[in-house]
């Protein structure tokens, strides 16, 4: 019976310090160089001298939105598509009271309503997308702001819009607006489009 021989194991016992790279003794680093071969970093921005769209979003308020073109626009939502604004609040239904307050009518200009289904997802009816089947030619992207937080939507609502062939973009109501004018800006109102709900939306809210 052969034996069989076992291997050495190499060990290193240099220590861990004396592994690392020491600091430099100097940070000069040289005279300032004037060649013309510099990267500007300004020159890269090639949306610097592009005018944002009117309807681009300047702040977005609690109970609504201000837009470039000097408009403020409190109480609802907003619908922005093809360089014009529409008011929007699709948290109201076919069903609810008309009338004043008092008598129990819930008021079109108050925020109060449901945008969520029984799943915690957000669902607004078909009605409240008529904007959307009007126009033409239809925009390639919709961006959705659901409110101070992300929320998905239901499947009946990206079918829905995905049948009238919309892309969409879900985010947070201020995240939405920024991307809506970046893309805006660059890509023009006809191709990008925005549905936001304002950032003080309360789900549940009594009027």
């Amino acid at each position: 019976m052969q034996s069989r021989r076992i291997p050495f194991r190499c060990l290193h016992s240099t220590r861990p310090a004396l592994l690392q790279s020491r600091p430099p003794k100097s940070r000069d680093r040289g005279p300032r160089s004037d060649e013309d071969t510099q990267t500007d970093f300004s020159a890269l921005d090639v949306l610097r001298n592009t005018a944002a769209p009117a309807t681009s979003i300047d702040a977005c308020t609690g109970d609504g939105f201000a837009l470039n073109n000097q408009m403020r626009i409190s109480g609802c939502g907003i619908i922005l598509i093809g360089g014009e604004a529409f008011r929007w609040r699709p948290w109201l239904r076919e069903d609810r009271v008309e009338g004043t307050i008092a008598k129990g009518g819930t008021g079109d200009d108050a925020m109060a309503g449901r945008l969520l289904n029984a799943k915690k997802q957000w669902e607004v009816p078909e009605d409240a997308w008529g904007v959307l089947e009007l126009v033409y030619p239809k925009p390639d992207l919709l961006i959705i702001g659901t409110g101070p937080h992300v929320t998905p939507i239901a499947p009946s609502v990206r079918s829905y819009l995905n049948n009238l062939g919309i892309r969409l973009e879900i985010q947070d109501t201020r995240n939405a607006a920024a991307q809506f004018n970046l893309l805006a800006t660059e890509r023009g109102v006809g191709q990008v489009a925005a549905a936001l709900i304002p950032i003080g939306w309360t789900e549940g809210r009594q009027a």
